[in-house]
């Protein structure tokens, strides 16, 4: 298997589960967060987070567009203007319109793969705005997919902890 075939794998199965768990989100709880300890997104915060997890840093890794304002230096950015806090973050305004931008965020993060020879992919160094480590390019896509993965499975204990009959199935899109 090439990076090409293993990315495009792994996103479509990613965005599959994040489109079933949408299916489980209430609209009337996108104001729900965990009750206890601090910094915590809501439920919408974290759709909203979850719907341009990867398609946007696909762009960003093999455009080169991070979506900055033109003239910005990324790395002058401080850390928690480029981390912003829970409180701070958007959020989606219902599980319709999350649905439509998960959709959207799919086939960028397929049309930017698209756009990446195998060689690229093996061998392009591609540097982060939050980390400058000489990572090729295939391995910093495969990134997004887990950041996709990762917020998937936030979404999952949102979900069970809202009393939502989850399982492990649903989790792994089983």
């Amino acid at each position: 298997m090439n990076w090409t075939e293993l990315l495009k794998v792994e996103t479509e199965h990613n965005y599959k589960v994040a489109e079933g768990l949408l299916d489980l989100v209430d609209n009337d709880r996108l104001d729900w967060k965990p009750s206890t300890g601090s910094n915590w997104m809501t439920t919408g915060q974290l759709i909203f987070h979850i719907v341009s997890a990867c398609g946007a840093g696909f762009k960003g890794f093999v455009t080169g567009d991070w979506g900055f304002q033109p003239g910005t230096d990324a790395d002058a950015i401080p850390p928690e203007e480029m981390l912003l806090p829970a409180e701070k973050l958007p959020k989606i305004g219902s599980i319709a319109e999350a649905k439509k931008l998960l959709r959207e965020d799919r086939l960028l993060a397929l049309d930017m793969l698209g756009k990446c020879s195998e060689k690229d992919l093996a061998e392009k160094i591609a540097p982060a705005p939050w980390d400058q480590e000489k990572t090729v390019l295939g391995h910093r896509l495969l990134q997004m997919v887990e950041h996709l993965g990762s917020h998937k499975s936030q979404l999952f204990y949102y979900l069970k902890l809202q009393g939502k009959p989850v399982h492990t199935g649903h989790l792994w899109g089983m």
